[in-house]
């Protein structure tokens, strides 16, 4: 790396989740939503297409819009187009395949180039002109993934579980080809947006899932295919909806096996955490394994802004075992930078990979927590345009970082604003405090240290908030 990478790995005040990771010509492109802080909508921005080399993950860029959601069926602008992938033809064009919200039709839009220039190609529909989604055999389309094949063969994968409640909303649209019974797939001809032969159901969602190995992580949404070593791996959210999960099989159109999460964006399930003892604030979760340079990494969101319409992209390396299994991985501070960070050096604190109250972290809402049942809560938000840190921490809260490099003891200083108190610091979640930053209150941002006794090795690194009132957290310095 020729530079420092955290996650987020796009930095502060962008955020793109959802996103599909996919290696053309040397670079590596995410395919994502785009949220907007603030706005109580899902993905309401343009398509942004960010790529980096695959020999420097920290040198990401962005070519400017991609895709813009004002045009064809969005003429005026209400709707908003949610998780979106991408493939490249035979042909050699891009074709980005999207969903406007519960449209319940699946877009095609194509170019010459990975990331950008983006124009409107059709709709994805069967030889006889009916729209994939209301022939007789399709279920609803939703979040679609599309994996074409050495052979040339393209394969589109769509589907959502709706639970009861979001069953009866979506029927009142019109919606009736939704229910908790999984995902599907459909394979395409060469001009990529008519159907080929019929549609046959992937994986079990919550309703059908009995005898089958996915019980208890069914699917929920996010579908998304990559190949390895000459396997199929359909990665997914479960039905938990933190929890992106994962089956193989030898075949892209069927018998696929139930093998197991790969990361929780609230480290739940991770060392046989319950949602009660969850590390960070979590909700819905979209992304999928890619292959990048000799290493595989998981991509995905965490949530910031106490809501699930902010969301970042995060990404983790993930070990591939001789049987071709992927463990689940934690979040962490350190991301693709791909190995414990340097013990010197400003880091922000919008790059917690924990962070809860004293009493826990819980899921973040639809749209913003409740300010009397939220209250205790501290989150990452923006304390100016563009611009993150974490607000709010109180009497218990905590924000941790994962992982570093420790020499030794360290000199370090944190630069907060608010209440006067102190930080806690410890070299684990659960361990004793090695020592204690004291704080005094000022309105503006101000600079604190103290000498902390780091052991040495591999360590981590959490501020637990001591007394009254509250304070904001802009970053801290490791000399």
């Amino acid at each position: 790396m020729k530079n420092r990478v955290l996650n987020p790995y796009l930095g502060e005040g962008v955020y793109i989740p959802d996103g599909e990771p996919h290696v053309f010509d040397g670079r590596l492109y995410i395919y994502g939503s785009h949220d907007r802080f603030g706005s109580m909508r899902y993905c309401p921005g343009d398509y942004e297409v960010w790529s980096a080399p695959v020999t420097d993950l920290s040198d990401w860029s962005c070519p400017g819009p991609a895709y813009r959601r004002v045009g064809k069926r969005n003429r005026l602008g209400f709707r908003c187009m949610w998780a979106p992938d991408c493939t490249r033809g035979a042909d050699g064009r891009f074709y980005l395949y999207y969903c406007f919200d519960f449209d319940n039709r699946i877009c095609v839009a194509s170019s010459d180039y990975p990331d950008r220039d983006f124009s409107f190609l059709g709709y994805v529909h069967h030889p006889d002109g009916t729209l994939y989604g209301q022939g007789p055999k399709d279920i609803m389309c939703f979040d679609p993934a599309v994996f074409t094949d050495d052979d040339g063969e393209i394969y589109l994968y769509s589907g959502y579980s709706a639970n009861e409640d979001l069953k009866k909303m979506l029927n009142g649209r019109g919606i009736t080809n939704v229910d908790g019974t999984g995902g599907q797939v459909v394979r395409l001809c060469k001009d990529h947006v008519t159907v080929k032969g019929e549609p046959k159901m992937l994986i079990p969602g919550y309703k059908n899932s009995a005898g089958t190995g996915f019980e208890g992580h069914e699917m929920y949404e996010a579908s998304s295919v990559r190949k390895f070593n000459g396997r199929y791996y359909f990665f997914y959210s479960s039905r938990l909806s933190h929890e992106l999960a994962y089956a193989v099989s030898d075949k892209p159109y069927g018998c696929f096996k139930y093998c197991g999460p790969v990361v929780s964006n609230g480290d739940i399930g991770y060392g046989g955490r319950t949602e009660e003892q969850a590390r960070n604030y979590w909700g819905n979760v979209h992304g999928a394994v890619e292959y990048v340079n000799g290493e595989y990494y998981v991509f995905y969101h965490r949530q910031t802004n106490k809501n699930e319409q902010t969301r970042q992209g995060c990404a983790e390396r993930v070990r591939m075992t001789d049987d071709g299994l992927f463990s689940m991985t934690e979040m962490t501070t350190q991301g693709l930078s791909g190995g414990p960070l340097p013990d010197s050096g400003e880091y922000p604190a919008y790059a917690a990979c924990s962070l809860m109250s004293a009493e826990g972290a819980v899921k973040c809402a639809y749209g913003p927590f409740s300010r009397g049942k939220y209250r205790k809560h501290p989150c990452i938000t923006e304390y100016e345009k563009g611009k993150q840190c974490i607000r709010d921490l109180q009497e218990g809260a905590t924000a941790g970082f994962r992982y570093f490099s420790f020499t030794g003891p360290k000199t370090v200083r944190v630069t907060v604003r608010g209440d006067a108190g102190q930080f806690e610091v410890r070299s684990g979640q659960d361990s004793a405090p090695i020592g204690v930053i004291p704080f005094e209150a000022s309105p503006e941002w101000n600079t604190f240290s103290a000498e902390i006794p780091f052991p040495a090795g591999t360590g981590e690194l959490y501020f637990t908030r001591k007394g009254s009132g509250k304070t904001d957290f802009l970053k801290f310095t490791l000399v």
